[in-house]
This record gives structure tokens, C-alpha cells and sequence, in this order.
């Protein structure tokens, strides 16, 4: 799993995103004043930056299935 995408007409620029995000993924891009993936390969899928943001902006895929989470049924 990793962040897909952040849905620039959702988000408005709150940057709740980045303040929750622990691995430093996600940063407001200074042109637009949105947030961005800037570093998805760090993206340790704690899920803090779709539970924080208020817009409902951030979406997670599943790129592979992982043992972790399957195992909890």
C-alpha cells in the first residue's frame, strides 16, 4: 500500500497532512500552496495523514497485499 495521490481540488492547504506525517512523505508545494507526495517511497502506511486531513483529500491504494494486514482478517 502506499499514498496514491492528493486530490489538489480537495485540498486546501491546510497542511494537516504534513504535520501528522512521521516519514516527511508529504509537503506543501510553495506555487500552489497544496500538499504533495514529494517522497512516496518512505511512506510507512500508518494512515495518519488520511485520518487527520479534513477534506478527505488523500487517497490510499493497495499496490501489493501485505502479510500484515491480511493476517488480521
Amino acid at each position: 500500500m502506499a499514498i496514491e495521490q492528493i486530490d489538489p481540488g480537495l485540498c486546501n492547504g491546510c497542511g494537516t497532512c504534513v504535520e501528522s506525517c512521521p516519514a516527511d512523505v508529504i509537503r506543501m508545494d510553495a506555487a500552489s500552496k497544496k500538499a504533495v507526495i514529494r517522497y512516496p517511497q518512505d511512506c510507512v502506511v500508518c494512515c495518519w495523514c488520511i485520518a487527520e486531513c479534513p477534506q478527505g483529500a488523500i487517497l490510499l491504494t493497495p499496490v501489493r497485499t501485505s502479510p500484515l494486514f491480511t493476517s488480521w482478517g
